[in-house]
């Protein structure tokens, strides 16, 4: 592939709903223009940008992917996003490496949640969006029902460039309503043909047009309010530069399966969609904090962001980068800002889905990889050490899903945590933890798929088993009363014996763990020992007499005691200290303590009462909501945390994907009756009693 400049590049995000068909379409483009020899299916396994094994077996994008292709002089590279929520990470990943979304809508089925949240993503990112209605040869696709739904919800800015002439539930002819011709695709390749008679519809889809022309300049909006005719050359250059500006949204429409429509949508994005010097211009920010305007200019200082990493165990890893200015090449000298380290760029490679193509460079503007970065991750500004500047990274959504991993056999934990520290690499919406207190590995994601993938990459990758299982929750245990009680410990054996005596008072108190005292007198315990019943007692916290877990907001005070000038030792001491832990706690009504969580869930109006009620029915507390915009309202509530292990999939479920909420720890609270008895035996069963 010839080497373009930025004013012939176009970065094409493709996104939507799951299953609307942004592969097949990506596949479609891909083959009309050349850049592969043969169109691919999903069903098949045998696409370009589904090549992962998952993705295969799946016969879904579980991740970003990347295929260059060239049309009419321009260089579209196309960021095949994925549509599944659990792989939302995807989505933020081309967005942030795209300057044009292409939202791909299912003909059959209409506007779904991806719809608005790939809307909604394009919205927040400043970017140009098309949107492309495709399978309209299935018999059940209804292409003006669909047409009429963005327009109700997304507004007048909704423009129509091609429409379907629907005879008898086909739709063979495609009219370019711009150009005003019409092409018939029944033999397969397109035939110009003369205009159908549409009738009153087409007088409606031209008052659409002039209703988003009118909506991008001032005049012309007076000129649509007078009753004026636009002329052609006004609604051509009105609606390209609506569609650069962002205020149009163009409608296009095929098959990208039976390749409707597709040399039309071609023409249309290599025309419409703004290049990557109009648009992929960014602001940066020096090393003072001042910001810097970073023009996409070939001849400047290099600067590029990195948008995406794979890390794999045979190839090593491949670090995906958007050029904002000048060129990255073997001879560009480069900082990562993070680290602050000077990188080497080995080679530079176009990635066309899995395969790596040879280049000279990656110019500003343009979308490549570089392999073997060891030390390069996602979201990475890499930039020439005599222009230092950071730019936005790539902004993830929290994991809401986290379940704790059981290697299949004993030993292999290490195997484990090295895979899935690759795999976090990879995938920055995957974390992975060691719980200390717990002594479980536990990972977290974006849903069960999400995490099912994770431990199918985990066997195919790295060679390791696991399960899943839902992870412990970190109860802790105080006491309630105060109680005095005695600690003696008396060993005799063959020469020196073991003798300590303590008197401790325990009592509750608002410490994170255990406050020690003493107020001995008369020297009945020798100072030299306190440390020694310190010590004891702080070991003997970290296990609790109800159910083995931590002690909180324990005071012990030493007060009283006896010594043996020859038999007592630090040992000694420690020992009893821990005899009177041991038999003091029982009595001091000790209370086990559950983690309550603040919860911050953003969900539709209509979906309040469900999200109350569930909150209620997990023993929560609903403190109040306030709105959050586009019909939209935020549920604030404090919940047990032991209660919201399932609750991304209730809302999930509930919302159809459009709500979301975060939860975050705010204290510990004694937990009720029933719930200390079922922790209590679980700990009991565990430890075989």
């Amino acid at each position: 592939m010839n080497q373009y400049q930025a004013k012939n590049i176009i970065n094409l995000a493709v996104a939507g709903h799951s299953g609307a068909g942004k592969t097949s379409l990506a596949e479609a483009m891909l083959y009309l223009s050349g850049a592969s020899d043969r169109r691919g299916k999903v069903g098949e396994g045998n696409t370009v940008c589904d090549y992962d094994p998952e993705e295969i077996r799946r016969k879904a994008s579980i991740s970003a992917a990347v295929a260059p292709l060239e049309w009419k002089n321009k260089k579209i590279n196309l960021l095949d996003a994925p549509g599944l929520f659990d792989f939302e990470g995807g989505l933020c990943e081309t967005m942030r490496a795209a300057d044009t979304v292409l939202i791909v809508i299912s003909g059959k089925d209409g506007i779904s949640v991806g719809t608005e949240k790939a809307f909604a993503a394009a919205e927040k990112r400043h970017l140009a969006k098309i949107f492309f209605v495709n399978g309209l040869c299935d018999e059940s696709a209804r292409f003006y029902r669909v047409f009429e739904d963005l327009k109700a919800q997304f507004g007048p800015s909704v423009c129509p460039v091609v429409v379907p002439y629907i005879q008898g539930d086909q739709a063979n002819i495609y009219i370019n309503l711009l150009e005003y011709k019409a092409y018939d695709y029944s033999g397969g390749k397109p035939v110009a043909v003369p205009m159908p008679d549409m009738g009153d519809r087409l007088e409606g889809l031209r008052t659409a047009i002039y209703e988003a022309v009118a909506e991008t300049d001032d005049a012309l909006f007076e000129k649509y309010f007078a009753g004026e005719e636009f002329t052609p050359e006004e609604v051509i250059v009105g609606v390209s530069k609506g569609v650069k500006a962002g205020t149009i949204t163009p409608v296009f429409c095929g098959d990208a399966m039976l390749m409707r429509g597709m040399e039309q949508f071609l023409d249309g994005v290599a025309w419409l969609a703004p290049s990557a010097e109009e648009k992929a211009a960014e602001i940066g920010v020096d090393v003072d904090g001042n910001p810097v305007e970073l023009p996409v200019n070939e001849d400047a200082a290099a600067v590029a962001l990195v948008f995406k990493t794979v890390a794999d165990p045979f190839i090593g890893k491949l670090s995906y980068l958007k050029v904002i200015s000048g060129k990255i090449s073997t001879e560009t000298q480069l900082v990562n800002m993070r680290t602050g380290n000077a990188e080497r760029v080995g080679k530079t490679v176009m990635m066309v889905g899995k395969k790596q193509e040879d280049v000279k460079y990656i110019g500003a503007g343009d979308i490549g990889a570089v392999p073997k970065f060891a030390a390069v991750n996602t979201g990475d500004t890499l930039c020439a050490p005599t222009r230092k500047v950071t730019l936005e990274g790539v902004e993830y959504p929290t994991p809401a899903l986290t379940m704790a991993i059981v290697p299949k056999n004993k030993g292999e934990e290490d195997k484990v945590a090295q895979g899935m520290l690759r795999l976090s690499e990879e995938d920055p919406t995957l974390q992975f933890s060691n719980n200390v207190e717990t002594h479980e590995l536990v990972i977290g994601g974006l849903g069960e798929q999400h995490l099912d993938v994770a431990i199918s990459k985990l066997k195919t990758k790295f060679g390791v088993e696991v399960t899943l299982k839902t992870p412990k929750v970190p109860y802790r245990e105080t006491i309630r009363k105060m109680v005095q009680v005695q600690g003696r410990h008396k060993k005799q054996t063959g020469g020196h014996g073991q003798f300590g005596d303590v008197w401790i008072e325990f009592s509750p108190c608002d410490s994170e763990g255990l406050e020690f005292g003493e107020r001995v007198v008369g020297g009945s315990v020798p100072k030299g020992f306190f440390p020694a019943v310190e010590k004891g007692l702080r070991e003997c916290i970290l296990k609790g007499p109800l159910a083995g877990y931590p002690v909180v907001g324990l005071s012990a005070v030493l007060y009283d005691g006896s010594y043996h000038p020859v038999d007592s030792s630090e040992m000694a001491f420690k020992t009893a200290a821990s005899i009177a832990y041991r038999d003091g706690m029982p009595k001091a009504n000790p209370v086990l303590l559950e983690p309550i969580g603040h919860l911050r869930a953003t969900v539709p109006d209509g979906n309040m009462g469900d999200v109350m009620g569930e909150v209620n029915k997990r023993r929560g507390r609903v403190l109040g909501m306030e709105p959050a915009g586009s019909g939209r309202q935020t549920v604030e509530a404090e919940v047990p945390m032991a209660e919201m292990h399932d609750f991304c999939t209730f809302l999930r479920q509930c919302t159809q994907g459009r709500g979301s909420f975060t939860f975050e720890f705010e204290r510990y609270e004694e937990a009720p009756g029933n719930v200390s008895q079922k922790v209590i035996e679980a700990a009991k069963a565990e430890s075989g009693e």
